[in-house]
């Protein structure tokens, strides 16, 4: 057991793991608040304008069938290698589910909150932005948490393009055919994405507790 923990420290040490760790956090997380930035905003977008909401997302769905890796190639020419063509696949991929998520969620918050709100006063602006979004926030962070996914799979490809991460020690291995590396790495971002999924499972589980009284239109 001393023995496979000394060859775990020494390939974790030799491949540089902690840094390659850190840089692919740090594309992961500035993909996501981009992706919730943008995807949010287009959410709400189409609610209030209800004509733009099914060419919005089938536009959407669109590229999302076009496969990772050849996004990643076609955004190259523009982005160069590095974080830039990683970073940006992602964002394209985790736009729809955050904004098919908000936009469901803001269109089926039930109307019996909303002749409250009309009753007290509120302003169609301020029923949006005091009723309607946080009522809505369990299935934003449903989409959110499918998001985190799709960006944890592409900024891994992201070593097929000089973008640093994990992605890059698991290519190198496979690369030099080593497979303990592979192996080390696989497992270790694998274990990462369980760590960040679990998270944004309990914040979507809190968020459903709070607003549990929510209840979609069918």
């Amino acid at each position: 057991m001393t023995g496979i923990v000394r060859e775990i420290v020494m390939l974790w040490e030799k491949h540089l793991l902690t840094m390659r760790t850190i840089e692919h956090l740090q594309m992961f997380s500035t993909a996501l608040t981009i992706s919730v930035i943008i995807g949010v905003s287009v959410g709400i977008f189409i609610y209030t304008r209800p004509r733009t909401a099914s060419p919005v997302l089938n536009f959407l769905n669109i590229l999302e069938t076009i496969p990772d890796l050849a996004l990643l190639v076609i955004l190259l020419p523009l982005l160069r290698l590095g974080t830039g063509p990683t970073i940006a696949a992602s964002v394209i991929y985790s736009i729809l589910p955050i904004a098919r998520n908000t936009y469901t969620g803001l269109k089926g918050v039930d109307d019996q909150y909303i002749y409250v709100a009309e009753a007290i006063g509120l302003s169609p602006r301020d029923i949006l932005l005091k009723v309607r979004i946080p009522m809505s926030l369990p299935l934003i962070a449903g989409g959110i948490r499918i998001a985190l996914v799709f960006i944890m799979g592409v900024v891994t490809l992201g070593g097929l393009v000089a973008a640093g991460g994990l992605g890059t020690v698991l290519q190198n291995g496979i690369q030099l055919y080593e497979k303990d590396v592979i192996l080390l790495a696989g497992l270790w971002t694998g274990i990462l994405a369980v760590i960040l999924d679990l998270g944004a499972g309990r914040i979507e589980k809190k968020l459903y507790e709070r607003y549990g009284t929510w209840q979609p239109h069918r």
